[in-house]
């Protein structure tokens, strides 16, 4: 129906949006202090990008993308996540020019064709960060701390921090042929797309969401077990930079992750009241993504957090402000020969930076103060016919019900005090 939003959309109200915008500003306080800046990529991209990126062998790239040919007949895809579009940015822009570290954010839309349920959409807001130019444990942390101190500044509780390492090229084959080994016995009993990864990627059977995939893979050989000395050390590292800052964590040897890109650290950050959509933030390490879209060899490593997950548990910790927003001045006229006058004192008003409001239908005194206190308005201008001969209008305090009479040239001097 055309009234309808297509289904795995919402729209997000005015009286909704103070509380995106709150932890909009936290996440933006956050990065500044951490030294990240923002990073605007397009909304869709050429679809080679992300069957490269993510890897086609991932429920992503199978099942969930929004894929479409334009007029010119190219593949275009709507971003499912954004670590491949930031990383093709990098890249095309050559932010590697000056050898630091490039460490950026963004906040958007991403798109995925999957079963909407509570706080997960097919259109969803995500909030990311990518630290591209460093294989330092440390930026590991550092980026893992982030995610953590984001929600702690939101005031989340009872969040669980979950890590594990998916070793790197030199290590995994070993594992995928163990892997290989201990579902091949099992393979009558997988499901159809798991079949399928057991030749092509067996890892990714870890992540699979089917339950029985799931209750086979618990017994499954620990990546641990083949770590090469590279990656032990490395995870390692990061654990003890993480012990050094008293954050608390899970080493969760089941944790892949779902992208094909990762290689040594990943990590999830789980919010258990909220169920089967616990996960508000996860990501980690991929150190040869930039080089596999056609960059110079460069280590990267982010992470990306739902941001209808957390306003999601936000609410349920009543954590979110409430919608406080209030109106400066509402200027109320009932007589049409004088509302000419009393427009131009709305303008000027406006123009000091004021939020004010009027009525457009010059309905009665009673309706034009009944949406002044709609509006949460805090002072009234009352545009009377014997003030306004008299050059000047009523000032009503809302909040006292005081009044006064007040001339037109003393109206921005008596409403100073509500200036922004």
């Amino acid at each position: 129906m055309l009234t309808n939003a297509p289904r795995g959309t919402k729209d997000i109200l005015p009286s909704e949006i103070n509380a995106w915008r709150y932890v909009e500003d936290v996440l933006r306080k956050v990065c500044a202090e951490f030294g990240f800046k923002e990073i605007r990529t397009p909304i869709f991209e050429h679809t080679e990008l992300f069957q490269r990126g993510i890897g086609d062998t991932t429920d992503v790239v199978e099942k969930e993308m929004y894929t479409f040919l334009d007029r010119g007949e190219r593949s275009i895809t709507l971003r499912p996540e954004n670590t491949a579009s930031v990383v093709r940015a990098f890249v095309e822009h050559k932010l590697y020019a000056d050898g630091q570290i490039a460490k950026l954010f963004y906040i958007g839309s991403m798109f995925r064709y999957d079963r909407p349920q509570a706080g997960r959409y097919r259109e969803f807001h995500q909030f990311g960060i990518e630290a591209l130019g460093s294989d330092s444990p440390s930026v590991d942390a550092e980026s893992i701390l982030l995610a953590i101190t984001v929600l702690q500044r939101l005031g989340l509780k009872d969040l669980q921090l979950k890590i594990n390492t998916v070793g790197c090229p030199n290590c995994r084959p070993q594992y995928r042929k163990l892997l290989q080994d201990f579902f091949g016995t099992k393979s009558q009993e997988l499901c159809e797309d798991c079949q399928s990864r057991l030749t092509r990627n067996p890892m990714r059977i870890l992540d699979c969401k089917n339950p029985h995939c799931h209750e086979i893979a618990m017994n499954a050989p620990f990546l641990t077990d083949c770590l090469c000395d590279d990656c032990r050390s490395h995870f390692e590292e990061v654990k003890k930079l993480l012990d050094a800052v008293g954050v608390h964590y899970e080493v969760d040897h089941s944790l892949v992750r779902g992208l094909d890109y990762y290689t040594k650290t990943a990590f999830e950050v789980q919010y258990p009241p909220l169920g089967a959509q616990s996960a508000v933030a996860g990501g980690g390490r991929y150190d040869g993504l930039v080089e596999e879209i056609g960059g110079p060899a460069t280590s990267g490593i982010g992470f990306a957090m739902g941001l209808e997950r957390v306003l999601l548990a936000s609410e349920k910790q009543n954590l979110l402000p409430q919608n406080t927003e209030m109106t400066d001045a509402f200027v109320v006229c009932t007589n049409k020969e004088i509302f000419q006058s009393a427009f131009n004192i709305v303008m000027k008003l406006r123009d000091r930076g004021l939020k004010v409001e009027f009525d457009y239908t010059l309905g009665s005194m009673k309706s034009q103060m009944k949406k002044a206190n709609k509006v949460q308005a805090k002072y009234v201008l009352i545009f009377g016919d014997d003030e306004f001969a008299r050059g000047s209008v009523i000032l009503k305090n809302m909040a006292n019900s005081e009044q006064k009479e007040i001339t037109f040239e003393n109206i921005f001097s008596e409403l100073q005090g509500v200036e922004k």
